[in-house]
């Protein structure tokens, strides 16, 4: 997003015209921005045979997803919908990765009975896959490497005390559960969570990854799952993905020599690919004074937006209909009747009633963690690409909120 002629634009589109245009809230997504992180990381990792595994449930709007097949990038999905919506926009089976947690077995019957690759993550599924298929269908094995990454626990999900993945305390017990069934594991895969500042955490994954390798003698792919901080606000800091190529393409090569042959790298990046492609538009309804706070109550909250309620998340916020004048302390707030705070104690452009507030970051875990709470309708998403504008899901009506309720007799 760039000032041109005062006003705010992303490839030439002015977004206060799009807020006109399509009503708000509204979210816009830059597809230029999202080819642009993807064939940075795949730069980073140009020495070596890697995959990129979007992870679908960051954004899975299905032009999002079509945008990411059309780059030759795969897809994680973490359910069978996820899995059937891939496979909708064209994904062949073997570019997906299901990585499911806590589902049915039934579940992954289904998965398998499509055709993608299925990433177990707890012994008692493993058992049963091995009950069910032995040695006749691939798999990869998720492992929990206990390192907390990043600063807040609410994303970290490799720690501990974490419900993701099997201990890699446990290896013993995967190996001979893997044996008495003689499974055909062909990858391993560590996911340690959210904003990982720099390649020393992916490191320590990665040693305790090549590790457990040498107990599989039939690998085919390690999968560092994702992770990669992008910045929130001015002076972030954020993950060097030039540095992290290298030094981790360093050490998975040396682990290929010692392995004894050459695997591929996966990684599995939602929140890096699509974030900071992601504007949140919405309209300020009012202006409220109280003795401590100026508070601008806007047509959004955590219906639409999640994460800052849900994560404690930074999300930077721009007054987009002015460029000049005064500057204010604000807190935006939505129409949700609970605490939604959007931004606190923010320095903004003069607000006014009318004016169009963009919210940056929205991307990842934005509309793809949206609900009807307080029967409100979700907004519509667009996409800008080649300097265009494309509405790529419609906005809700009431008649959507009823849709699938039924009026009973009794």
């Amino acid at each position: 997003m760039q000032v041109v002629d005062q006003k705010y634009k992303i490839q030439g589109i002015n977004l206060t015209d799009l807020a006109t245009k399509y009503g708000t809230p509204l979210y816009v997504y830059d597809g230029e921005k999202i080819r642009s992180q993807i064939s940075a990381l795949k730069a980073a990792f140009s020495s070596v045979t890697m995959r990129i595994k979007y992870a679908t449930k960051a954004l899975s709007n299905v032009n999002i997803l079509r945008l990411v097949k059309d780059s030759g990038v795969g897809v994680d999905a973490v359910s069978i919908e996820e899995v059937k919506l891939c496979l909708h926009v064209g994904f062949e089976p073997g570019d997906i990765m299901y990585t499911p947690n806590c589902v049915s077995f039934q579940e992954i019957q289904e998965a398998v009975d499509l055709g993608v690759m299925v990433n177990i993550d707890n012994i008692p599924m493993l058992e049963h896959f091995g009950h069910a298929y032995g040695d006749k269908v691939p798999l990869c094995i998720r492992l929990n490497p206990h390192i907390l990454a990043g600063g807040n626990a609410k994303i970290s999900v490799g720690h501990i005390d974490s419900k993701f993945g099997i201990s890699i305390l446990q290896l013993k017990h995967v190996t001979r559960v893997v044996e008495a069934y003689k499974l055909n594991v062909v990858g391993l895969h560590v996911h340690t969570g959210s904003d990982i500042l720099d390649a020393e955490v992916f490191l320590k994954g990665a040693e305790i990854l090549f590790d457990a390798a040498n107990s599989f003698k039939d690998l085919r792919f390690l999968d560092f799952g994702g992770g990669f901080k992008v910045g929130y606000k001015q002076g972030d800091i954020t993950t060097n993905i030039q540095e992290l190529g290298e030094k981790v393409s360093m050490a998975f090569k040396d682990f290929c020599r010692s392995y004894g042959r050459e695997l591929e790298i996966w990684f599995e990046p939602g929140k890096y690919i699509v974030s900071e492609s992601g504007y949140l538009l919405v309209k300020a309804n009012v202006i409220k004074s109280t003795p401590a706070t100026t508070f601008v109550g806007v047509d959004s909250g955590l219906n639409h937006l999640l994460r800052p309620m849900m994560y404690d998340a930074y999300h930077d916020v721009v007054n987009i209909s002015r460029t000049d004048g005064p500057d204010r302390v604000y807190t935006i707030v939505g129409y949700i009747c609970e605490t939604d705070t959007i931004a606190a104690d923010r320095r903004l452009k003069e607000i006014k009633e009318g004016d169009i507030i963009a919210i940056k970051n929205a991307g990842a875990y934005g509309f793809s963690m949206a609900s009807n709470y307080n029967s409100r309708p979700r907004p519509a998403e667009v996409l800008l690409l080649g300097g265009k504008d494309y509405m790529i899901r419609k906005r809700e009506s009431f008649d959507d909120i009823l849709k699938h309720q039924e009026m009973v007799s009794w």
